[in-house]
């Protein structure tokens, strides 16, 4: 199981929960007596019906000045949750919505949010038993926290105070069915609760949707760009590429660790390889090529920054107003999204690279003009046969699009909330984009697998000329996927090459193959 302290979260344990269904084990005592303590104030806040608490006894945004009565104080949380469902659009998927639900486990776990034990509990019991809110992807401006998608969740969990009250539950999947959020909490034994002062609040402010979408990105981003080195290497062999541009000497002179590191991996994967280095005559290689160290090593650094800080944001606590110590209340903003915002950008930034200069190389090698001898299109009766024609159309479509997407959010504001909200991050619409931008990568790198495969069996004896980690990188292409010898639809192809960068079965087979990890 996976424990939660509010301090202890990690992007491993966030995939691990969120994907791959791993259970979250109840909270120690240490925590549980935070949370009750916060919890306790505020009771005592109410009862003694103390100064005004934003958002407990006052309502939300440009109507705090509103003073509520302590008796009004459920319908005001319940009336957040329901005023706050607004989102449009696709759902998220799944993972990303588990994610989103642990994080704010965590971040109630540290016990600045005045909410109940029972709370906590329950959306605990729901990622245990698969609940899983239906969540509109667009609707959230990233400032005040993901609003719109967190009351999506918070509306499965919660309902009114009276029986006769509205009983809007959302949706919910449950065992591989979407239905009703009651019938999905019902059917996992779980009740829904009635929310009490400051527990809308608690459950609607928060950087949750950016924060999850940034740590599954990121690990998804990192998958990929283990991935991309070998597609690399691969297109390396099928290009006859020359090593002297890998030279260790060259990219210690650069002084850059993530442009140092990928040059040591494309060297150990091209160990002994008898295809690059072949045509001596030639000085050096096209920039995909040549400068493949310079690119992707960047985004290695990249990554390596943005897990620093997406680690801390999940162990932030990013609600309002935060209760500190004995009855020490302070309105702020940690909900405030820009620092996800531009960590999203900075992501969807690096990762389209990875796809534009892999695309850059599916080119050279579908070009007779730049392939060193390869038939065009990568079929041998050309002209008849398109071959491999088409795939680059794709990735090149793909590449395109991300050029549009990674246009950054974070630059972006519009005013809200009768001008209290009067600078928002859209760290949002950063998630979203580079989500899309992960998945069209994902794609192109399986189109370079794919063509530098065929490319290399259309070499002389090119698949027993290659290196350690490209051979075994190679095997698992090929028991995929066929060689393409005649015209045949190439998606079934594509899309069993991107589910096999799913699995890391390519990674285990090179790092097994060159003794280490890439």
């Amino acid at each position: 199981m996976v424990s939660v302290t509010g301090e202890n979260l990690t992007i491993e344990r966030v995939e691990a929960v969120a994907r791959r269904g791993e259970e979250v084990d109840r909270l120690d005592a240490e925590v549980v007596s935070r949370l009750k303590a916060s919890r306790s104030w505020v009771d005592r806040a109410l009862a003694e019906d103390a100064a005004p608490v934003y958002g407990v006894t006052t309502g939300f945004g440009p109507l705090a000045q509103v003073r509520i009565a302590p008796d009004q104080t459920r319908q005001l949380s319940r009336n957040l949750v329901l005023s706050s469902v607004v989102g449009v659009g696709p759902p998220l998927g799944e993972d990303i919505v588990r994610a989103m639900m642990l994080i704010r486990v965590n971040t109630f776990a540290k016990g600045f949010s005045g909410v109940r034990l029972e709370l906590v509990d329950t959306l605990r019991d729901m990622l245990n038993k698969g609940v899983t809110p239906y969540v509109p992807a667009k609707g959230s401006l990233g400032a005040s926290g993901d609003l719109a998608p967190l009351a999506s969740i918070a509306a499965v969990l919660s309902k009114g105070e009276h029986p006769e009250d509205e009983d809007y539950s959302g949706r919910a999947w449950y065992q591989g069915e979407l239905v009703s959020g009651q019938e999905a909490m019902d059917r996992a034994g779980i009740p829904r609760l009635v929310l009490e002062a400051k527990e809308g609040l608690g459950l609607t402010n928060g950087t949750n949707f950016m924060v999850a979408a940034a740590a599954l990105g990121l690990r998804d981003a990192q998958r990929l760009l283990r991935h991309a080195e070998i597609a690399a290497a691969t297109s390396f062999e099928a290009l006859l590429g020359l090593t002297a541009a890998l030279d260790e000497r060259l990219q210690q002179a650069n002084g850059q660790p993530g442009q140092i590191q990928t040059a040591n991996n494309l060297r150990r994967l091209l160990a002994g390889s008898r295809l690059v280095d072949s045509m001596p005559e030639r000085v050096q290689d096209a920039y995909s090529l040549r400068c493949t160290p310079q690119v992707i090593g960047p985004i290695r650094d990249m990554l390596t920054f943005l897990e620093q800080r997406v680690t801390d944001a999940l162990n932030a606590a990013t609600d309002n107003p935060l209760l500190f110590g004995e009855g020490q209340v302070i309105s702020g903003g940690n909900f405030h999204g820009q620092g996800p915002a531009l960590w999203l950008d900075t992501l969807s930034i690096s990762i389209a690279q990875l796809g534009t200069i892999s695309e850059r190389r599916v080119f050279r090698m579908t070009t007779p003009e730049l392939s060193e001898g390869l038939p065009s299109m990568l079929v041998e009766t050309s002209g008849i046969d398109s071959g491999l024609m088409m795939p680059q159309y794709t990735a090149a479509a793909l590449v395109s699009d991300n050029k549009t997407l990674a246009h950054p959010d974070s630059v972006d504001t519009i005013p809200s909330s009768g001008n209290q909200e009067d600078h928002v991050s859209m760290g949002a619409n950063a998630a979203r984009h580079a989500m899309e931008i992960l998945e069209n990568v994902r794609q192109v790198i399986a189109i370079e697998l794919l063509t530098a495969a065929q490319a290399i069996d259309l070499r002389p004896d090119g698949p027993t000329r290659l290196g350690k980690g490209t051979a075994a990188a190679y095997r698992e292409i090929r028991k995929r996927v066929s060689r393409v010898d005649h015209d045949r639809p190439l998606s079934p192809d594509m899309e069993a090459l991107a589910q096999l960068i799913d699995s890391d079965t390519v990674i285990e087979a090179a790092e097994q193959a060159i003794g280490g990890e890439l």
